[in-house]
């Protein structure tokens, strides 16, 4: 398949791990911030084949696992509720709240069902005008145009029982927090192509003016991850800090104006916890004013307190890049995709379901 099979050619991957190799003359700590990049770079074993004193650093780009445990708890809150459908995709279903997860509060009676799209609750909306339909919207700028075009689609059918619970998240607010925390070392990032191919590679580049670090957009096959890495090692080596686009076959610079125009009619930014990180200003997207008659935080009386994770969990250790999923204790052993601590061993984007699913 054109664009896709020849960045999976094994011949074509060698050759960059050794222009790598060749390239590499100092320690450099280089972020992905994408889990699906961090998935990529274990299930291919490619942090096996690369040089010694070069690190891969997995960021906070899991939508799953930044959910905080109080929007869990949210979430829960709601399904539990008399009259209402709790529809989420499957990952979010088992990660942990404070007390339960949604798998287990289903279990309880719960009314909480699995959706491919946001617009499969719309329509669940709908068939059933006389329940309560919440939508627990998470994710990057990836996510924010189908989520918004839901509630654009639920004001055009005049449904009145057709919520979402907004989690969503942004990707530059997080990067400036990272490279503003003394615990990290970044010294370049592989910034996420799906999220570019949304909102174009602009804003990334203040980013790499303001703390002078390299920023290459990047795509998710072995060879995308290998010609970013080298074309970020690249920049460090030379002592360059320029906004690069590896990924240039599906994102350009200004990205998807249609899908932006959604977000911007329908969200506004605000501040937003992230699990195990804390709140970072302006890194979240709720509703607009206007929207607010589809706002699930308006509408029902859950609380939205914070509440800390489990404090036997790494995930903010493990989201800021700080620590890797085989330095927690608990690996394996008391952590595991059956019985999670956290997020980051549930989500299919999660770290230490990478480093449990594919590493040796």
């Amino acid at each position: 398949m054109k664009y896709l099979d020849e960045y999976r050619d094994a011949d074509i991957a060698g050759r960059y791990l050794d222009k790598i190799h060749a390239v590499v003359t100092q320690p450099w700590s280089v972020m992905e911030i994408c889990g699906g990049q961090t998935h990529s770079l274990v299930k291919n074993g490619i942090l096996d084949l690369l040089p010694a004193n070069l690190t891969m650093v997995h960021g906070p780009g899991c939508p799953v696992c930044v959910t905080p445990v109080e929007m869990i708890d949210k979430a829960i809150a709601i399904a539990q509720q008399e009259g209402c459908i709790l529809c989420s995709f499957g990952d979010m279903l088992r990660v942990p709240g404070s007390e339960i997860s949604l798998l287990k509060a289903k279990a309880g009676g719960g009314d909480v069902r699995t959706v491919y799209a946001p617009m499969d609750a719309v329509i669940l909306a709908k068939n059933n005008p006389d329940k309560n339909v919440i939508f627990f919207a998470v994710g990057f700028e990836t996510t924010a145009p189908a989520n918004g075009l839901s509630v654009l689609q639920a004001s055009r059918l005049g449904l009145k029982n057709f919520f979402i619970l907004s989690s969503h998240v942004l990707v530059p607010p997080a990067m400036k927090a990272l490279l503003l925390d003394e615990e990290t070392k970044i010294d370049g990032f592989l910034a996420a192509g799906h999220v570019c191919a949304v909102m174009g590679t602009r804003q990334y580049e203040p980013i790499s003016r303001k703390f002078n670090i390299p920023v290459v957009v990047t795509g998710f096959e072995p060879v995308d991850m290998l010609q970013g890495l080298y074309r970020c090692v690249q920049q460090l080596e030379a002592g360059r800090a320029d906004l690069e686009n590896e990924y240039a076959r599906v994102v350009n610079d200004a990205g998807n104006l249609h899908a932006q125009n959604i977000i911007n009619e329908v969200f506004e930014v605000v501040d937003r916890a992230w699990r195990g990180i804390g709140v970072l200003p302006g890194s979240g997207l709720d509703l607009k004013e206007k929207y607010r008659d589809f706002d699930a935080n308006f509408k029902f009386a859950a609380k939205n307190e914070y509440v800390p994770s489990a404090n036997e969990c790494m995930a903010g250790l493990i989201l800021k890049g700080i620590k890797k999923p085989v330095e927690c204790p608990h690996f394996g052993k008391l952590c595991t995709p059956q019985n999670p601590l956290g997020a980051p061993m549930v989500s299919s984007e999660g770290a230490c379901a990478a480093y449990y699913n594919y590493s040796s």
